[in-house]
């Protein structure tokens, strides 16, 4: 009788996993939905899974306000996210402000194929030491081709330009980039911008530019709401990052176009809450999302240029068009005419009084 309770018992724990089998983890992994989480559930989540059966990614797309509200996680002592996509700046705000581990690159991650350490072929890119750089971005402009007529728009000053491209525009409802526009449509030169902007006077002579169009704006808070509103015929012209335009033209064949003019580079990628819940699970996974053919592998799911020096001659055609994603990248010589790189140590250290300024002046 004891012999048969004690199989019976075991049986039961087999069947509830937990004998011979590995408890299955969670990850809980934030970042920005739309066209550029299916990037990553393609490149990475999906193989990564297979490869780990005891682990299950969980896509959160809070992304927005990320640093805002892993402050409230920590002082509530209750951190839930595993892993966090953000831009540079708020990637260094984090760090600075020991929200994020620091990471040892060289430890914590894999070398590229010719055995170079990851710190040198990340490179210049490693702008913090808690942030792991995934992607080169822009932040530039999409317009309705079929609304513009035969004069489209070609530079920053026409977005200010109600008479030559009349209709709404959508721009990202917060401080940065808008003002750095709204300076180079007021003709200041680029290598004057942050300079400018670092005085009253610029800041109040970046206002004066956004208000000759703010009652011809919508704001938009996430990255897939101005495909959205261009392919709903709602906005002439509208700002997002280039991989959502890239997918509506490319991928939906909407009747929208790139215009490239003074698009903003930006770095995004990934930082580690401190007290993650699941930090060992996380860095294992961390170490093969960031090597060199899973940076490449994004790329053929949306047009942003991988962070890694040697993913970038692995870079080929998209996963189901089939169509060459070098001459969609922002960083292509024909798009990169007039670039503006953003400057994360000035937004690291003037985005809480800026985006103050800014709400102050939406509310006017």
């Amino acid at each position: 009788m004891k012999k048969v309770f004690k199989h019976t018992l075991i049986a039961s724990a087999i069947s509830i996993g937990l004998v011979g089998t590995a408890v299955a983890k969670d990850l809980v992994v934030v970042s920005w939905g739309g066209a550029y989480t299916a990037s990553q559930q393609g490149a990475y989540h999906e193989p990564y899974m297979a490869a780990n059966p005891d682990i299950k990614i969980i896509n959160d797309d809070s992304a927005n306000g990320a640093v805002a509200k892993l402050r409230a996680m920590q002082e509530a002592n209750n951190v839930t996210w595993d892993l966090v996509d953000m831009v540079a700046a708020d990637a260094i705000l984090s760090c600075d402000e020991g929200l994020v581990d620091e990471i040892d690159f060289d430890t914590a991650l894999a070398p590229a194929p010719d055995g170079t350490p990851a710190s040198v072929d990340f490179g210049d890119l490693l702008v913090s030491p808690c942030f792991i750089p995934q992607i080169v971005y822009s932040t530039t402009f999409g317009y309705r081709t079929d609304l513009v007529g035969d004069n489209p728009p070609t530079s920053i000053a026409d977005v200010f330009d109600l008479e030559k491209i009349p209709g709404k525009r959508s721009l990202e409802k917060k401080a940065i980039n808008n003002l750095e526009w709204a300076l180079l449509a007021d003709g200041v030169p680029a290598d004057q911008v942050y300079d400018m902007l670092g005085t009253d006077e610029g800041v109040a002579r970046a206002f004066a530019k956004l208000d000759t169009i703010k009652d011809q704006v919508i704001w938009w808070e996430k990255g897939a709401q101005t495909p959205q509103l261009l392919a709903d015929g709602e906005v002439v012209i509208g700002s997002t990052y280039n991989g959502r335009l890239f997918s509506v033209i490319e991928e939906e064949k909407q009747p929208i176009a790139m215009m490239w003019d003074w698009q903003v580079f930006d770095l995004d990628g990934w930082v580690v809450p401190k007290d993650a819940p699941n930090k060992a699970e996380v860095m294992e996974y961390l170490k093969w999302a960031t090597d060199t053919q899973r940076l490449a592998d994004q790329a053929k799911f949306i047009s942003y240029g991988p962070a890694r020096a040697s993913s970038a001659p692995l870079v080929g055609k998209h996963a189901t068009l089939g169509i060459d994603m070098a001459p969609h990248m922002p960083t292509d010589p024909n798009n990169a005419k007039n670039t503006l790189l953003y400057n994360f140590n000035f937004w690291a250290d003037n985005v809480d009084d800026l985006n103050e300024r800014f709400t102050a002046w939406l509310n006017q």
